[in-house]
C-alpha cells in the first residue's frame, strides 16, 4: 500500500495568541499545506488549538505529536479524541506517545512506568472504545470497567506512535497506522523506518531554523538540543543512533550541573544534522532529504518570530 505524500507544519505558532492566528491558519491551507501537527508540553494543550483551526480551515488535517499515554484517563482521552472526530470528520489523527518522565512524573506527579506497555494498551482501549464497545478490560497498566462512548465516532481516526529505537517502532507497525519521529536527522530517518515497516505513515517533527546567520544557529540550536537530548529517552535514542561518542560530554556535565558547558560541548555538526537552517531554498532541500529517507509527513517546527514567520511559511510551502 502506497502512502500519501502530505505536508504540515507544527501549529500552533509561538509568540502570537492563538485566537489571532485565524488568517495564518487559513493562508496556510492556500499555500498547499495539508495538515497542522501540534505538540503537548510546557505550552499549549494538543486538543485545543486543532478543535479551533478546524473551524478555520476545513480542508486541513489535524494531529497531535503528540499526546502524552499517562496523562489523561481512559475515559478523558476517549471522549476528547472522539470529540475531536466530530469537530473534523474524517480530518483527525491522534498522535500518541510515551513522553518523557519529565513531564510524567516532575510535572504531573504521576508514575512513569512500563511506557511500552502503556501506550499499547491504550492503542487497544480506543480501538474498542471508538468502535462503540462497551469496555470492561484488565489491561497491563490500567483497567476499565464498563466504559462506554456516549458519542458516535464517524470515522475512525489514524493513530500513530511516537517512537524511538526498536520496540516503540515497531508497535507502531503492529497495532497502529505509523509513527511520529522527533529530534532526528534525515540520514537518521532511513535507520528507523525499516523498523515500523512498509505501508505505513511516517511523520516527522523537523526544527526548521530559517536564517544564514550561523553564529545565531549554533547558539540558540545547541541550547535547545541540550534541553531534549539530556532527556533520558531521548538520551538513550541517540546512543542508539551511535551519538554516543559525540554527545558524551554534553550528558556529562548536565549531570555536573553545568548546562552552559553542557550545551557549549555539541559540536556544530550536531547541529547542522538535527536543525534545518539557511535561506528558504536549502530549507526546503534539506527537508526533501527527509521524505527521500522515507517521511511521508514533514512537519516543520519553525524557528521564527511572530514578524517573519508569514514569510517564512511562504517561503517553504509545498
Amino acid at each position: 500500500m502506497t502512502v500519501p505524500q502530505r505536508y504540515g507544519v507544527t501549529f500552533p505558532f509561538d509568540g502570537i495568541p492563538l485566537a489571532e492566528q485565524r488568517d495564518l491558519v487559513q493562508e496556510i491551507a492556500d499555500l498547499g499545506y495539508t495538515d497542522l501537527w501540534s505538540a503537548e508540553s510546557g505550552g499549549h494543550d494538543a486538543f485545543v488549538p486543532l478543535a479551533v483551526a478546524a473551524q478555520w480551515a476545513p480542508s486541513l488535517r489535524l494531529g497531535t505529536a503528540i499526546v502524552p499515554a499517562f496523562t489523561r484517563g481512559a475515559h478523558t482521552l476517549a471522549s476528547t479524541v472522539a470529540s475531536m472526530c466530530q469537530a473534523a470528520p474524517g480530518r483527525f489523527a491522534l498522535g500518541i506517545g510515551t513522553s518523557s518522565d519529565v513531564i510524567v512524573e516532575r510535572w504531573n506527579g504521576l508514575r512513569f512506568e512500563k511506557p511500552y506497555q502503556r501506550v499499547r494498551d491504550t492503542i487497544r482501549f480506543l480501538r474498542s472504545a471508538l468502535a462503540g464497545e462497551k469496555v470492561t478490560a484488565e489491561y497491563e497498566t490500567f483497567s476499565v470497567n464498563g466504559f462506554r462512548l456516549g458519542i458516535p465516532v464517524p470515522e475512525q481516526p489514524p493513530i500513530l506512535v511516537a517512537a524511538l529505537r526498536e520496540g516503540m517502532l515497531r508497535l507502531a507497525g503492529r497495532e497502529a497506522d505509523g509513527a511520529i519521529v522527533n529530534w532526528l536527522s534525515a540520514d537518521d530517518v532511513a535507520k528507523v523506518v525499516p523498523y515500523v515497516g512498509e505501508g505505513k505513515e511516517i511523520v516527522a517533527r523537523i526544527f526548521v531554523f530559517p536564517t544564514d546567520d550561523a553564529g545565531v544557529v549554533y547558539a540558540v540550536g545547541k541550547r535547545a538540543i541540550a534541553s531534549y537530548l539530556t532527556v533520558p529517552v531521548y538520551a538513550r535514542f541517540h546512543d542508539w543512533l551511535g551519538r554516543g561518542d559525540e554527545l558524551a560530554d554534553l550528558w556529562r556535565l548536565w549531570r555536573e550541573g553545568d548546562r552552559r558547558a553542557a550545551a557549549e560541548s555539541i559540536p556544530e555538526h550536531v547541529v547542522d544534522q538535527l536543525l534545518v537552517w539557511g535561506p528558504p531554498e536549502r530549507c526546503r532541500e534539506h527537508i526533501q532529504r527527509y521524505v527521500d529517507n522515507g517521511v511521508t509527513t514533514p512537519a516543520p517546527a519553525l524557528f521564527t518570530g511572530p514578524d517573519t514567520l508569514r514569510d517564512v511559511l511562504r517561503a517553504l510551502r509545498p
